[in-house]
């Protein structure tokens, strides 16, 4: 695990140096660099596998490939002996130093051989070549500028906001998409110019020019037909397998336990698995929460298995504390969960690798508009067919019915919209005018309508899972994991992630993911056979932060000074009156999406303690 920096073109040690400082964090344990005609490549190391001689970059027997990496490649073992037998020598035991010689063997379709997380750079000195890759799902960020003539990239986009070439732009489009989606969606980001490398995306960069390539996309169209007993022995198959393989470490593993479906599941295999005893780790908090009670099932799950459990207890003064430290480690503003930060200080202090249950909600269906699905397209479809409404099966909100018709639409896009965070509509009533006109063009409906574009012919559910996939999944959930874990120098795991499995559930029909008002049906089923029933049944809660009673108790007069006419003209963006009377609104309960709130305070945030700093330090 590592982060990963660099350049094409002139030689300019003191911004690589400068570039690779900028995320210490990512790599506290080691440094390196390769610079060459044309080339500039750095990294900072976090050592995991091969401590001793895994040093980067590394390069094939003649050096003339050199790669820099960031992440773990899971089947590196197999992978290694294969390709002795076919004459490559190795000088490291590291799972890096395959990737020159399988870039050797196979040219650039040998990333279809690796399992894992990752994104490298590779360069070629006999084709003066620069080959980036990101790994399937999105699990490492990776991010590039493209000036016309090089190519910067980072692990990290404050990497590539240290070429003083660089003008400090915010991207309007950006911006627009952020206030609805609570992240910027990729390719964007917040700055002009500079992209996100999606998922199962690469990057060639050959003389001179740059050409981006699609080499994997999770396939939801080839749906099979399964028993439930067959679903849930493939599930279970697949998921024993990636936890075996996350187990692959130099140095001992841990694991998040919010002691819901997911990590708990996972924790269960882990100590079936481990020749060593699992430390688990939970987050709790010092208030009384009727809503929030992760700690107390955590440590059913640890005593029911035997891990050695650890609670970091949060109060709500360590929020307004620290919110300025952890925007800066996103580079852009964010709107999602930031709690994995605090839980992340306590990880530290035990283990470098932690296994989660991330990517189990985006695949098996557990999202608000997730569980709606189902109760709306019966709803549509009896009004379709003039049925009466006494014959809908509006599970898992029977005695909510008058919601599900509220929100109701015909369009996926229509009534999916409305779980994001600010409408279209809102944006015209906060945005300055002279703003707004810029941005009315950037509809951020329309952008969800095209990405339900591709999953045409797809069961409902399936559609929605596609597309959070493709999008909710890396823009939002891996990178506020991978963001809050690397603060603290802690690499996370996810067994749901391995590609082999995500494959596999994609194939599995929408009515085993939610079945009968029961979300994540056949992965529960999977679970009872390891979990009690209080810990299958209980309500959906996870690493969240309760920020609706903390913004509405002690972050309010942080939120109202935030609010203020002097801050919120410190880029004009935003019509004050108009933001005051949207928080106003939300405090007198006229609405309850908290997300509008956080939305609007994390990018003030961000732009008063991450853009006006760079940019003056640019100036």
């Amino acid at each position: 695990m590592c982060g990963i920096a660099g350049f094409t073109g002139n030689k300019d040690h003191d911004l690589l140096l400068r570039m690779n400082r900028q995320i210490v964090h990512r790599g506290p344990d080691d440094e390196g660099y390769f610079e060459h005609q044309g080339i500039n490549m750095g990294m900072r190391r976090l050592s995991i596998i091969d401590l001793q001689t895994g040093h980067q970059p590394i390069h094939n027997e003649d050096e003339s490939i050199w790669v820099t990496f960031n992440g773990e490649i899971y089947n590196f073992q197999i992978l290694r002996a294969l390709l002795k037998e076919r004459g490559h020598r190795f000088y490291t035991n590291s799972d890096t130093e395959i990737l020159v010689h399988l870039y050797e063997e196979y040219g650039d379709d040998f990333i279809h051989r690796l399992n894992g997380m990752f994104a490298f750079a590779i360069w070629d000195i006999p084709r003066k070549r620069l080959f980036l890759a990101r790994d399937r799902l999105g699990v490492k960020p990776l991010y590039y500028r493209f000036d016309g003539k090089n190519l910067s990239y980072g692990s990290e986009i404050k990497c590539i906001l240290e070429s003083p070439q660089y003008p400090h732009t915010i991207s309007l489009e950006a911006l627009s998409h952020y206030l609805t989606y609570r992240a910027v969606p990729s390719p964007m980001t917040i700055y002009e110019g500079i992209y996100s490398l999606r998922p199962g995306e690469r990057i060639i960069f050959e003389k001179g020019a740059v050409a981006k390539q699609k080499y994997w996309r999770v396939d939801f169209s080839k749906t099979e037909s399964y028993t439930e007993e067959q679903a849930e022995d493939r599930i279970l198959e697949l998921l024993k397998d990636a936890v075996r393989l996350r187990l692959i470490s130099d140095v001992p593993v841990g694991a998040y336990l919010s002691g819901g479906v997911d990590s708990s599941l996972v924790v269960a295999l882990a100590t079936e698995m481990s020749d060593r005893k699992i430390k688990t780790f939970s987050l709790a908090y010092a208030e009384d929460l009727a809503h929030k009670k992760d700690s107390i099932y955590a440590k059913k799950v640890s005593e029911m298995y035997g891990t050695e459990h650890y609670e970091y207890t949060m109060s709500s003064s360590e929020l307004p504390a620290n919110i300025e430290e952890i925007i800066r480690y996103f580079d852009e503003p964010f709107g999602g969960v930031i709690s994995t930060f605090f839980l992340s200080a306590l990880v530290k202090e035990h283990v470098k690798v932690a296994l989660t249950g991330d990517g189990a909600d985006d695949q098996f269906g557990s999202y608000a508009h997730h569980r709606l699905c189902w109760p709306i397209e019966n709803y549509i479809r009896a009004r379709r067919l003039n049925k009466p409404e006494s014959e809908v099966d509006f599970r898992p909100y029977v005695g909510n019915e008058d919601y599900v018709k509220s929100i109701a639409e015909d369009h996926l896009a229509d009534w999916r919209i409305k779980f994001y965070a600010l409408t279209d509509g809102d944006k015209k009533n906060i945005l300055s005018s002279s703003y707004y006109e810029q941005m009315k063009a950037y509809n951020s409906l329309e952008l969800l309508r095209t990405n339900l574009e591709p999953t045409e012919g797809l069961d409902s559910m399936n559609r929605l899972l596609d597309v959070d996939v493709n999008t909710l999944l890396p823009d939002e959930i891996l990178t506020f994991a991978d963001r809050l874990s690397m603060a603290h120098s802690i690499e996370l795991r996810s067994p749901f992630l391995d590609y082999r499995f995500v494959e596999l559930v994609a194939t599995m029909p929408g009515t085993l993911k939610i079945k009968g008002g029961v979300p994540k049906y056949i992965l529960k089923k999977v679970a009872s056979r390891y979990l009690p029933i209080e810990i299958i049944d209980r309500p959906k809660e996870g690493f969240i932060l309760p920020q609706d009673a903390w913004i509405k108790g002690c972050m309010k007069n942080y939120v109202h000074d935030l609010f203020s006419d002097e801050r919120l003209g410190m880029h004009g963006f935003f019509n004050p009156q108009g933001v005051r009377n949207l928080f106003e609104g939300y405090l007198s309960g006229r609405h309850k999406n908290s997300y509008k709130i956080w939305n609007l305070v994390m990018f003030q945030v961000w732009y008063e303690t991450c853009f006006l700093v760079r940019k003056k330090k640019n100036d």
